[in-house]
């Protein structure tokens, strides 16, 4: 009798577990990101505070996948030290893989200005970023953020982010620091 009920112990402990594990789990994928794409200000708000924190804290992926469609492209600009400009395309999955290999101390990125023009499903953005290590810390770079957003009957998409900071060599241009974001 008495190996009868630690077997019954055990076997509630392990279900107990399980039904922990699955709840856990069902809770995971039911988060609500259903408010970052319902406005261009909401998709771009959620894009710059899903990539900004503190060194070792994990980012909400599955948050930031969210913004995007299934072919969407990330794409960095650089300059080599001959001066040569190049690119290279990511899907959020790379640019994922890259920022947890590379980026070692926090980021933060915050928009200073957007540009914004919208046409039937397609909405462009132009919104100039500047990066610090720590949230109050001193300014790392600066650049240009170029957003193609869709537009559907019930939600924004990224489509595209293609970017140039002005550690490649080229200054931000006056008139898109000037003005409000929109």
């Amino acid at each position: 009798m008495a190996t009868f009920r630690k077997y019954l112990t055990m076997k509630c402990l392990i279900s107990f577990c399980f039904i922990l594990l699955i709840g856990q789990s069902t809770q995971a994928q039911q988060a609500d990101y259903s408010k970052d794409v319902q406005s261009t200000d909401a998709i771009i708000k959620a894009l710059y505070e899903v990539i900004s924190g503190e060194a070792g804290v994990q980012r909400d992926w599955n948050r930031f996948k969210n913004l995007f469609t299934p072919d969407a492209k990330l794409i960095p600009t650089s300059k080599n030290q001959e001066g040569k400009i190049s690119y290279a395309p990511l899907s959020p999955a790379d640019y994922t893989k890259m920022f947890e290999s590379r980026i070692a101390t926090g980021f933060y990125e915050r928009e200073l200005n957007r540009l914004t023009d919208a046409y039937g499903t397609i909405v462009h953005v132009f919104s100039t970023y500047e990066t610090r290590e720590s949230k109050d810390g001193p300014v790392t770079n600066r650049g240009i953020n170029s957003i193609q957003l869709l537009k559907t009957q019930d939600r924004y998409y990224i489509m595209n982010i293609f970017w140039c900071g002005e550690n490649t060599g080229f200054l931000l241009p006056e008139h898109y620091m000037k003005g409000r974001i929109e």
